[in-house]
Order: structure tokens, then C-alpha cells, then sequence
């Protein structure tokens, strides 16, 4: 008897032990000044959705020559001349292309011009931006006004009209001098920044999880070889660290979007060295053949030990003399910061991908997004927006406690595969209890976008168009109570 209570107690001991919860880290504090921006509009989207309604039986033949030439003509304006971020013509012109979207909404041959102008409008708004101030916090809510607030616009539209748009929206052919290749009809160079939104439930919080919520939540910078033309990603991934993907094993993880960045050629860097970019990605590339670079769960992008997916391109061009994230994101909120924390995130003002659009340094080349994946990332972004919605009421990422020990044993499995040049269940970096945590958000955010999918397609059937992305917040907090 007493030889079965020792057995027993030798194993229930190590199972009790490793079931002692590890108390969630307190978060540092939120950075000095930072604050969520919060359009604080609902009336207003409201008037426009009232008018989309009255407008759909309109006749749009009558409009569509004139519609779009009023914000064409401001933005021909504005290219002329020196505007600071507070001028009242910026305030006019975000005006003019909000009250714009539902005339092109109701208008289906309206579709791809306004899809156009939102790329025009982006380009001159970053072009004025070259002399703004992008530490100012004015500065960074007015090009997040306009620039995302402009895309929303053109992305509702299009979800009216999916095969009025193509997939395929050009940007700016901006020259380089670096090596290049064609990929789904774009010319790629090497040094260009590949910012994509992946299809993963923790995708939709990296491109919401700030203070600017977004539509990107990776960056990966390509190579070309000079030689072969081969080109390939250079990228760092949660699972496995930096790593090197083909151009076909990149656009066969699932994504949702895809932005193509490129550095201004006419920046003093360049000009001086107009192979800079290749040099960046050939360093990036030496660096991750030569060496294994873990993830960065801090989130330290002045750290370049470890890496997260922004500090891959940031470092090296950092290390050529180049800033990108010329303005960087902060995370201000308690309930987020509280999430994050409890994921292994440290610093709360980093380099988000989203940021990216917003650079003055950079000029976006072409974007990929098909209606079927912009439906699915819309859903998923009102799905994660009321999720953090409960973590400023207090929710948790909670998980059951025997479940605790099995993944102690899975990490310590995880780190002896690391040693030996693998990959285990949970990643490096990451502990057993953010690992749960992470797998509870996982399991949670599909329900709720599952949900808001399923009233989507009732309001559609029932309305007879799609709900705008304020209808699908309201049906993720239904979901999520």
C-alpha cells in the first residue's frame, strides 16, 4: 500500500507542480501622449448609408461623368501647392470622398474610378507628406484620416460591386535600379516590401492591435538574385524565426492582401547608392542563410538578436542609412496592452506593418485583394474590433488549468527540437501559458466571425446589398456578448 501511495505521489506531484498557473505579466505602461484614434462619426455613416439607399434606383448614367471630377479637380489643387496637415482643404477633400462613396456604391460603372482615385488621392496626400513632421501626432492622424480612411471608403465599395474592380490595383511605377522580375503581372524589385494581411485569427489582431487599427499584419522584403532573377522573401515567422520563402511558397500562405512597397527614388540615400535597396535584401538574405534569428515577441525593434517580421527590413536598411517607419505606432490601451502582455509583447510603441502605408519614404506599387478575401478580412477586423472591445471591459484570454501541464511538457519538447535545428508545438519565445492563451483567442475569433458571417449574408438577402463594416461591429459585439 504504501509502495502505491509513493508511485502515485510521484505521479501526481510533477502533474500538480506543473499545473501552477504562471501570473500573466502586468503590462508596461503606455507611452507618453499615446491614444487610440476613434472617428467618433456614427451619425455621419449613417446619413451616408441613408443616402446609398436613396440613391440606388437613381439613374447613374446622368452622373457618373461628373461624379468623381470634383475630388479628381481638389487633388490637382493640392498637388500644386504646399499644404500643412491642418489645412481646411485636407478636412475638404476627406469630406468630398466619404460623400462620394455612396454615389459609386449605387453606381456600379462607378466602381473602378473611384477605386482609382483613392490611389491618386494616396499618392498626393504622401507626396505633400514628404514635408510634414511624422513624429507630430497631428500629422499621424490626418494621414490616417485620409489614407485609411479612403481605403475603407473604396473597399466598401467595391463589396457592392465585386467584378467592377479587378483584383490587381496599380500604383505608382516607381523606377529602381535593383534587380527585378515580374510576378502576377508586377515588376518586382529586389528591396521591395511585401505587406501582406495574413488569413489567421492572430493576423486580424496584429493588424488591429493599435492605437491606428489597420489592414496588414506582415512584412516580408524580397530578393532578387542578379544573376538568375530568382526572387524570394526574406520574412520572420512566429513558428520558426527568419526565415527564406520562394516567391511561390509566399503567395501560397494564405493571405487575404498584398501591398508591394518601394523606396522613393529619390530619397539622398538612393540617389547616392541606387542599388541600396538590393544591398539591404542581400544582407537580410546572408544574414538568415547563416544564421538562426528567433522571433521577437518583445517586440523591440532596436533589439536585432531576435526579429519580428517589421525589424527584418527595418534593421538592415537601418544599417545602410535609411529609416522606414519614419513615424511608429503605440498601443495605449489598458485591455490591449493587458491581451498583448500576456502574449510576451513588451514594447507598445514598435513597427506595425500597417505603418508602412503611411510612410513618405515608401510609394505603394500595386495591391492585390480579391472580393471573396476583402469580405472574409472585413468580417475578421469586426470580429477582433469587439474582442478588444471585451478587453477594455475586462475580458480575459483564459484557459482551463490542467491543461496547463501538458503544455509545459510540449514546450520543453519544443525547446530540445529547437537545439537540434527543428520546429516544435510552441514556437521559441513563447511560453506555455501565452501558447494557451494564444489557442483561446484562436478558437474564439472564428465563432464570432463565423456568426457575423452568417447575419451578413441575411442582410444581404434580406436588403438586397452588403452591410457596411459599422452593421458588422454591431452584429461581432452580438456574437462576442
Amino acid at each position: 500500500m504504501r509502495r502505491a501511495l509513493l508511485v502515485v505521489a510521484c505521479l501526481v506531484l510533477p502533474a500538480l507542480a506543473l499545473a501552477v498557473p504562471a501570473r500573466a505579466p502586468d503590462p508596461p505602461a503606455a507611452p507618453a501622449g499615446a491614444a487610440a484614434f476613434a472617428w467618433n462619426r456614427d451619425a455621419y455613416w449613417a446619413t451616408l448609408e441613408r443616402r446609398f439607399a436613396d440613391l440606388r434606383n437613381d439613374d447613374c448614367a446622368a452622373r457618373a461623368p461628373t461624379a468623381l471630377a470634383a475630388v479628381d479637380t481638389a487633388l490637382g489643387r493640392l498637388r500644386e501647392r504646399s499644404i500643412e496637415p491642418e489645412a481646411a482643404s485636407l478636412d475638404s477633400l476627406e469630406r468630398q470622398f466619404f460623400e462620394l462613396a455612396p454615389v459609386a456604391a449605387a453606381c456600379p460603372g462607378l466602381v473602378a474610378g473611384y477605386v482609382r482615385l483613392q490611389s491618386r488621392l494616396r499618392e498626393t496626400v504622401k507626396d505633400l507628406s514628404q514635408a510634414w513632421n511624422m513624429k507630430d501626432a497631428v500629422t499621424r492622424t490626418r494621414l490616417y484620416g485620409l489614407l485609411y480612411g479612403s481605403r475603407a471608403a473604396a473597399e466598401e465599395v467595391m463589396l457592392h460591386h465585386p467584378g467592377q474592380a479587378t483584383a490587381l490595383s496599380a500604383g505608382r511605377a516607381e523606377g529602381s535600379a535593383a534587380p527585378g522580375v515580374v510576378v502576377q503581372g508586377v515588376d518586382i524589385r529586389s528591396g521591395d516590401l511585401l505587406v501582406s494581411r495574413g488569413g489567421y485569427p492572430t493576423s486580424a489582431l496584429i493588424a488591429r492591435g493599435s492605437d491606428l487599427p489597420g489592414n496588414f499584419s506582415h512584412v516580408a522584403l524580397v530578393h532578387v538574385d542578379s544573376s538568375t532573377g530568382q526572387a524570394s522573401t526574406i520574412e520572420a515567422h512566429i513558428e520558426r524565426g527568419v526565415s527564406i520563402s520562394s516567391a511561390d511558397d509566399y503567395l501560397r500562405d494564405k493571405k487575404l492582401r498584398i501591398m508591394v512597397l518601394r523606396l522613393r527614388r529619390d530619397l539622398p540615400a538612393l540617389v547616392a547608392d541606387p542599388l541600396l535597396p538590393h544591398r539591404a535584401a542581400e544582407r537580410a538574405l546572408a544574414r538568415a542563410k547563416t544564421e538562426h534569428v528567433p522571433y521577437d515577441f518583445t517586440m523591440d525593434y532596436m533589439d536585432p538578436s531576435r526579429l519580428f517580421c517589421s525589424e527584418v527590413a527595418s534593421s538592415v536598411y537601418r544599417d545602410l542609412g535609411v529609416t522606414l517607419w519614419t513615424g511608429l505606432s503605440t498601443i495605449s490601451s489598458p485591455g490591449l496592452r493587458r491581451w498583448l502582455a500576456s502574449f510576451g509583447v513588451r514594447h507598445f510603441e514598435t513597427q506595425e506593418p500597417s505603418d508602412l502605408e503611411y510612410d513618405p519614404n515608401l510609394v505603394v506599387v500595386a495591391e492585390w485583394r480579391d472580393p471573396g478575401s476583402l469580405a472574409a478580412d472585413h468580417v475578421d477586423n469586426a470580429a477582433v474590433d469587439a474582442m478588444l472591445e471585451g478587453a477594455e471591459r475586462g475580458t480575459d484570454l483564459e484557459f482551463a488549468w490542467y491543461r496547463l501541464p501538458l503544455a509545459r511538457l510540449a514546450k520543453a519538447y519544443s525547446w530540445a527540437l529547437v537545439r537540434v535545428g527543428r520546429t516544435g508545438p510552441i514556437p521559441e519565445g513563447m511560453s506555455a501559458s501565452a501558447a494557451l492563451r494564444n489557442q483561446e483567442f484562436s478558437a474564439r475569433q472564428p465563432r464570432i466571425s463565423a456568426a457575423v458571417t452568417a447575419r451578413a449574408e441575411e442582410h444581404r438577402r434580406t436588403r438586397g446589398y452588403p452591410p457596411p463594416y459599422w452593421t458588422l461591429l454591431e452584429y461581432a459585439r452580438d456574437a462576442d456578448r
